[in-house]
């Protein structure tokens, strides 16, 4: 039987777009190394940080 893993055990990164900690992921087990982003959205570079808004007129 497999040993049980807590999710305070697992790894965790800062997210390069919103600056954010995020936890291991099992979709990521083959390419952990490679992740640097914790959404679609943060890859995307879309997000605007929190406080400054983006208008266009």
């Amino acid at each position: 039987m497999a040993k049980m893993i807590r999710k305070g055990d697992l790894p965790s990164k800062t997210c390069s777009g919103c600056g954010l900690p995020f936890n291991w992921r099992k979709k990521w087990a083959r390419s952990w190394a490679e992740v640097k982003y914790c959404s679609d959205r943060c890859r995307s570079g879309k997000s605007s940080k929190p406080g400054i808004e983006s208008t266009s007129s």
